[in-house]
């Protein structure tokens, strides 16, 4: 899977380092990304999901269902 949030569709971001000197190397700004289970009790069922902290504070502002309904019609989730 790729680094990709399931709920916001936050991904890596490209940046520099820099030096003491100004001198500019490319990085990569990763998502705070982790795995876990929610028990999505319309379905009844245990639904794993990538998420960010970002995606889980919205998850427990809307609510698991509300959550998944607007990640998928905007995409980003594959379900």
């Amino acid at each position: 899977m790729s680094k990709i949030c399931q709920i916001t569709g936050k991904k890596a971001m490209v940046g520099n380092n820099v030096s003491h000197s100004k001198r500019r190397t490319k990085r990569k700004f990763n998502a705070n990304l982790f795995v876990k289970k929610f028990y999505w009790v319309e379905q009844d069922c245990w639904v794993s999901l990538k998420i960010s902290a970002a995606g889980l504070r919205t998850i427990n502002k809307l609510g698991l269902d509300a959550a998944i309904k607007q990640a998928a019609e905007k995409g980003y989730l594959n379900a």
